[in-house]
């Protein structure tokens, strides 16, 4: 067995991505015009979708600083006809077809009308130019330009407006079903002073925090390495907010971003630090989802595929993009609009393709609905027929694609995101607080396991004191800083549990003796207790011949009060070459009772279905822990095999051993993979 992983996700490998079955496809229904404005066209929306065989909207619902929706909060988007909730209504249509909805909002934009929104409480009203000191938001450039084109835009290095896109984002979330949420233009923006010159950033109260944050005096320059890492952070810091925030809310709700892919991929421009996208929009996707703060980056990939050098550019960043998904996703987006249909069914066969290193994105999505293809953008024909012929193309053999079979020849569910569908690791958010019960902004924080003092995890509050960590081995941890304003360096302790999201609880006081010997504790106060997670080894086998399992790591051992039922999840790497296909008798993969305790295909004592005197928790059979969890798991795929088990009612130290197989075929590798559980005694407690 492994050792106790306590860096994760450092080391973790950036090829491939933790999916399962299925195909990401999707429609970007923007708000510029035709798409979700009334009921007719949110039918003729879904109606599409449904046609093209694809299983998702990405629907434009914050657009700048107002909602097509009315429970989020924001001011209501002034076209929306009174009482009409575009939002709800296209949760409602598409979910009734199978279709799922994910809330596309513009995190930085502000407002880009001569005249100003009419809400007082619009956000371009209270921390636009109008307004002076913190209360003015506005993003300026290094030459004191504060508008992009038309375009008033709100800087994420300020503390308050980067706390405002995240609520906003998050409000979509706590008052709609919707199935995700789509974050676009998280990033600083384009027209800057050159090439890999990231020149925006320079609102007044955003240079105050990073001087206080590093202690300079001076304006620094746009290339100044401190500044732009500190710039890069506040973006980072944003979608992370979003991410955990959104998580806690609902834990399977896909978190993802539109990001952008500018110019030649890595594999021109020598690395990824030296695109367009990290060094000069200061947007660094790649790091979120090596973090794992991104369940999904829809690949922005606007080229025209008659021209050499973008049709270059497009297969770099997808190749790019395909092997480096780390523990997530990516979906491949391309514009519909620069294209003719032809040339959009080639990139789509391209995007879907795997990489030289035989890795896969999730799906595609298409920009846009609105403007299925250049004709359609360049006004020559409508929409509505432009979106017939690429449909068409999609679906049917004709003139436009040279496949022997549609490349949506049937339709496919949305693939699951197993680290949210079946957990092995568990997230940590608060606020850092001082002594005195002031806010600690830009601090320095430690995630610390208390056992051994070990510093698991370092990162930097935001401008609001909000702080995250994400994929945690579940287990007890200790925040600390060296701030002098805590007491102690310590700001409280959380218990990471699979799936959930902790919220930073007070340090436990330090005991102080008592006079009096302490009474033993009554049974009652038994508290159970959960070890770390063990995660995967850093590397696993691969393309074998047949049906092979590799361990891939499992939650910590319990220790339990008699009587009480704990969850245990263990990962398995499918390494062999033939998929595991459920509820097919010789296909389908269970993970079984091994020796030495209880036995090859034995009872055990701490779990079973109520067969051959074992306790019922739920399991397939008495000897049969559990069944695998997604309908297919293919070579290269991870299954997360989920159970409960049961403490006895003697205490003492038990053990439960396991082993993977392929019902009516084989028995997988042996890995000696085992659960001990202890069971407490209430009295010594």
């Amino acid at each position: 067995m492994a050792s106790l992983f306590a860096v994760f996700p450092a080391d973790v490998s950036p090829l491939g991505s933790a999916t399962t079955a299925g195909q990401f496809r999707a429609f970007w229904a923007d708000a510029f015009g035709e798409g979700i404005n009334d009921q007719g066209q949110i039918d003729a929306l879904v109606a599409a979708t449904k046609a093209a065989h694809a299983n998702a909207i990405v629907a434009q619902v914050i657009r700048r600083g107002d909602c097509f929706c009315l429970r989020s909060g924001l001011p209501v988007n002034e076209s929306i006809a009174p009482g009409f909730d575009p939002l709800q209504a296209l949760i409602n249509t598409a979910h009734a077809q199978g279709v799922e909805v994910h809330a596309w909002t513009i995190a930085n934009a502000m407002w880009n009308n001569s005249s100003a929104p009419k809400d007082p409480n619009h956000i371009f009203n209270l921390h636009g130019p109008s307004a002076s000191g913190r209360d003015n938001w506005v993003m300026t450039r290094s030459d004191g330009v504060s508008m992009l084109g038309d375009d008033w835009m709100i800087d994420p290095g300020h503390p308050d407006a980067a706390a405002w896109i995240a609520n906003a984002a998050t409000s979509i979330v706590r008052n709609y079903d919707v199935d995700g949420i789509n974050l676009d233009r998280i990033r600083y923006p384009d027209g800057n002073l050159g090439s890999l010159v990231p020149s925006w950033g320079y609102n007044p109260t955003a240079v105050a925090r990073f001087r206080a944050e590093t202690g300079r005096s001076d304006t620094p320059s746009n290339t100044d390495p401190q500044w732009t890492q500190w710039r890069r952070d506040q973006v980072t810091g944003i979608v992370r907010r979003i991410y955990l925030e959104t998580t806690a809310l609902k834990p399977r709700i896909r978190v993802s971003a539109d990001v952008i892919t500018y110019g030649y991929g890595p594999q021109t421009t020598g690395s990824w630090e030296n695109t367009r996208a990290y060094a000069e929009q200061l947007q660094d996707w790649r790091g979120w989802l090596r973090e794992g703060i991104l369940d999904t980056a829809m690949l922005m990939n606007y080229k025209r595929d008659s021209l050499a050098n973008q049709h270059q550019m497009y297969d770099e960043w997808n190749e790019f993009a395909k092997d480096n998904q780390y523990r997530r996703s990516v979906v491949i987006g391309s514009a519909l609009y620069l294209n003719d249909i032809a040339s959009s069914v080639s990139q789509v066969r391209r995007a879907l393709a795997p990489s030289a290193a035989g890795n896969t994105a999730i799906g595609w999505v298409g920009y846009s609905y609105r403007t299925p293809d250049a004709m359609t953008d360049a006004g020559t024909r409508s929409g509505a027929v432009g979106r017939a012929e690429l449909i068409k193309a999609l679906t049917q053999l004709s003139q436009y694609d040279t496949g022997t079979q549609p490349i949506f020849a049937d339709t496919q569910m949305v693939p699951t995101m197993t680290w949210k569908t079946q957990p092995i690791f568990g997230h940590l958010r608060g606020t850092a607080l001082a002594t005195n019960g002031t806010l600690l902004t830009g601090t320095v924080l430690h995630l610390v396991e208390p056992n051994t003092g070990a510093v698991i995890r370092t990162t930097t509050s935001d401008g609001s004191g909000w702080f995250g960590f994400v994929d945690l081995p579940i287990g007890t941890y200790r925040v600390t800083t060296e701030s002098s304003r805590v007491t102690g360096g310590i700001l409280g302790q959380a218990t990471i549990l699979a799936g959930t999201v902790s919220l930073l609880g007070a340090a436990a006081p330090s005991p102080t003796p008592s006079p009096t010997p302490t009474p033993s504790p009554s049974p009652t106060t038994c508290q159970r207790t959960d070890g770390p997670g063990i995660a995967a080894p850093a590397h696993v086998p691969s393309g074998m011949g047949g049906f092979h399992a590799s361990w891939y790591g499992q939650s910590g051992y319990s220790s339990l009060c008699p009587g009480e039922t704990a969850t245990a999840v263990v990962a398995y790497y499918n390494s062999g070459t033939r998929g595991w296909l459920a509820e097919t008798m010789g296909q389908v993969a269970y993970l079984g009772t091994w020796n030495p305790e209880p036995g090859q295909d034995r009872a055990s004592m701490l779990g079973g279905d109520g067969g051959a005197g074992s306790p019922d928790t739920g399991w397939p059979r008495y000897n049969r822990v559990a069944a695998q969890p997604a309908q297919w798991v293919g070579p290269n795929q991870v299954a997360w095999f989920q159970f409960t088990i049961v403490a006895p009612s003697t205490p003492g130290t038990y053990r439960l051993a396991i082993r993977p197989l392929v019902e009516g075929a084989q028995w997988m590798e042996d890995y000696g993979v085992f659960w001990i559980v202890t069971v407490k005694d209430p009295r010594a407690s």
